[in-house]
């Protein structure tokens, strides 16, 4: 257990991003608090200091709760003395002209010109923040970043030994138990030879060399192996380039136990070759020996 609790504000002009922030820091495994009332801020510090099961915090504050801002101020003054937290703002800021367009782009007022122009809410808004952002440890200015970009940022900013990076799901299922409803890419490999028909070979499942072996020396594995490896190799870097954190593959035959088995292994273990974090699932291998081809 960590001794130390971290704290990470997150503020800033209205539009810049704040959303896509917290759900970057939802992702880096931080518990997250949408406009908590200061005056609750030391309860709930030491609450989780006493618990120990929560250590990172991302807390947003926003207009919504301007009236709380000098007195967030205050809180975060006194946590700064303390041993067992650490605290960072996080300021999102961008140009007028950017904020301005996102605000027709969305059809939404500005939280301070609800019936007036947006620029007079933005300047408004400028004028309230100016002292929290001049306490910010970390600017960002999102005038011509997109959300993709900002979580990257965030991410490389503020990980930790323990974040998970991109990562590989590799799993193996029989198409008679069902699809995965979860799977990125899902591929069928029931017109692969099947080792069922075969006695010797049918109580096994594609862990074991045997059936392994077989599945691989058939001469369609082979091609299709190749061209499957080939369109991963492909697609892969384009889904962490859009921001996803991980990519579940699906590899199905009709029971689970053979060729999705052999083929799954298979291809994890190239995938690691290639630098990827993989993790190996076989969700319908449980059904062997039951006479499931």
């Amino acid at each position: 257990m960590s001794d130390t609790l971290e704290l990470v504000i997150i503020t800033g002009m209205s539009g810049a991003g704040k959303t896509v922030a917290v759900q970057s820091f939802e992702d880096l495994g931080y518990y997250c608090i949408d406009n908590m009332p200061p005056t609750l801020l030391p309860t709930f510090w030491e609450l989780m200091k006493e618990t120990g099961k929560i250590t990172k915090i991302a807390l947003v504050i926003d207009l919504r709760t301007r009236e709380f801002f000098q007195e967030i101020d205050h809180e975060i003054a006194k946590m700064a003395n303390t041993q067992y937290i650490t605290t960072k703002i996080l300021f999102l800021e961008a140009s007028d002209e950017a904020l301005i367009s996102r605000y027709k782009e969305s059809r939404r007022n500005h939280p301070l010109a609800m019936d007036g122009r947006a620029i007079d809410g933005i300047n408004q808004e400028r004028e309230m923040l100016a002292e929290i952002r001049t306490r910010a440890q970390l600017v960002i200015d999102t005038s011509d970043i997109n959300p993709r970009e900002l979580r990257k940022i965030i991410i490389n900013n503020f990980s930790s030994d323990d974040y998970i990076p991109f990562h590989v799901e590799v799993m193996s299922f029989g198409f008679k138990h069902g699809n995965p409803i979860d799977a990125d890419v899902l591929i069928d490999v029931r017109f692969l030879p099947n080792p069922f028909y075969i006695d010797e070979l049918k109580p096994l499942t594609g862990k074991d060399e045997a059936v392994y072996d077989y599945v691989m020396k058939q001469p369609e594995t082979q091609m299709f192996y190749n061209k499957f490896i080939d369109l991963l190799t492909f697609c892969l870097p384009g889904y962490k380039k859009e921001g996803k954190n991980s990519v579940i593959i699906a590899i199905g035959c009709t029971g689970g136990q053979h060729r999705s088995v052999a083929l799954t292994e298979r291809v994890a273990n190239q995938l690691r070759n290639d630098d990827y974090v993989v993790n190996v699932s076989h969700r319908d291998m449980r059904f062997a020996n039951k006479q499931e081809a």
